[in-house]
């Protein structure tokens, strides 16, 4: 086998349960990509071995050249992370997907697998804090330059591209502030111009949103955070093209950024609700942004679902639901927003999302906190701005938990 093709090694399936995209999304998301050994099990197995044997030194041989299904070695081929990728490829509708070992392996993975020293990536200012970190400093120092623009400014956009430009990265809906970026708008000036636009769709997951149906080239996900759904593993999901995704492949096989199969079957079990899980967490997520829009102590609600919200026409045409995370201002400075999260006794004062059980945090302390003042600024994270990941628990509960908080203020 060639060491630089990761398209040699041949992975079996097993008894697969391959899942046609004409049937519902909560189907694949329970049936999609598994297959059964030849114990017949019900429930997915978890494969706990670092390697794999074979029958005799021919075999072996015939395995690691291709010529014959088998796996290699649990860093880039194991059974139940490659159930995993089939089931989150078909459920963002691509034809490819690479499992690692956080979110940020996965961002970070698909800028080593597809840029080089000399390439020009332009960004949304409206990223995860550690996203803006890797762009802006450790990409840099192997000399792939990065230009920072606000996410909902298209001219920004176009005036950033250079001949060097290589990739567009935006999330969407934005984190913590909500804002909705046009998807095949941005999808149309990167191809204009030769570039690839990579989508981070964690916090809609594809339940609500498909940005490869709508031009990007790749997807990633934090799996840490909804596609778990209860806080439990790291890990991450880069999906798109056979020739990109191959790509991020064969950096994780060369570095070892490798989710564990164990994090795998996790994932995959936690997928099985997902859509129901959206489903709730939109709904709460909705009622708590319009009680907090109505509230004295509160100055500005940043949830899409809103029809106040400048995003809300672009969020119902290419998302089915709003989301569960939205953030709000309250009326003081950093004193107030901390009064209102040192006040909940339900919510927990954590910067993880996707839960089950609600979240709450202070977004220019702990998420946001490495950029610098005048980048906070530019991104909206101001010192009285709380976010909130809405769980599932009862929402009357949630808002009397907030209130707690927010009356004091008055």
């Amino acid at each position: 086998m060639n060491d630089h093709d990761l398209t040699d090694v041949v992975v079996p399936r097993g008894d697969y349960f391959g899942v046609e995209g004409s049937l519902g999304f909560a189907t694949q998301s329970i049936r999609a990509g598994s297959f059964r050994s030849d114990q017949r099990e019900h429930s997915e197995a978890i494969y706990l071995t670092s390697s794999f044997v074979y029958d005799s030194a021919a075999q072996a041989q015939a395995v690691f050249a291709g010529d014959e299904e088998g796996n290699v070695y649990s860093r880039y081929t194991n059974p139940s992370v490659r159930m995993l990728e089939e089931r989150m490829a078909i459920l963002e509708g691509g034809e490819l997907a690479c499992a690692t070992s956080s979110g940020m392996a996965a961002i970070l993975g698909a800028c080593m697998g597809l840029l080089k020293s000399g390439d020009h990536v332009i960004c949304s200012r409206s990223v995860f804090g550690t996203t803006f970190t890797i762009f802006s400093k450790y990409l840099d120092k192997f000399g792939v330059k990065t230009t920072f623009v606000d996410l909902v400014d298209y001219q920004q956009w176009r005036d950033a591209i250079r001949p060097e430009t290589k990739l567009l990265f935006l999330e969407t809906p934005s984190n913590p502030m909500s804002e909705v970026a046009d998807i095949e708008l941005l999808a149309e000036i990167a191809h204009s111009h030769d570039a690839f636009l990579m989508v981070d769709n964690c916090f809609c997951t594809p339940a609500l949103q498909k940005p490869l149906a709508l031009g990007a080239d790749l997807v990633v996900h934090s799996a840490t955070k909804y596609i778990d759904g209860q806080g439990r593993c790291m890990g991450g999901i880069v999906v798109g093209r056979d020739a990109l995704v191959n790509e991020v492949h064969l950096w994780q096989r060369a570095a070892g950024a490798t989710m564990s199969a164990f994090n795998a079957w996790i994932f995959y079990k936690g997928l099985e609700t997902l859509s129901i899980r959206m489903d709730a967490h939109c709904r709460n997520a909705m009622e708590l942004a319009l009680w907090l829009d109505q509230h004295l102590a509160v100055e500005k609600v940043h949830y899409s679902g809103l029809q106040s919200h400048p995003g809300h026409e672009l969020a119902k045409k290419q998302q089915k639901a709003f989301g569960g995370v939205l953030s709000f201002t309250v009326k003081g400075e950093r004193e107030a927003a901390w009064q209102v999260i040192d006040s909940v006794e339900i919510m927990s004062r954590t910067a993880n999302l996707g839960d089950t059980r609600t979240t709450i945090t202070h977004p220019a302390t702990t998420t946001h906190c490495r950029l610098s003042d005048e980048d906070k600024m530019k991104s909206g994270i101001t010192e009285n701005l709380v976010r909130v990941a809405v769980g599932l628990e009862d929402i009357e509960d949630l808002k009397a938990d907030l209130e707690k908080g927010l009356r004091r203020l008055l």
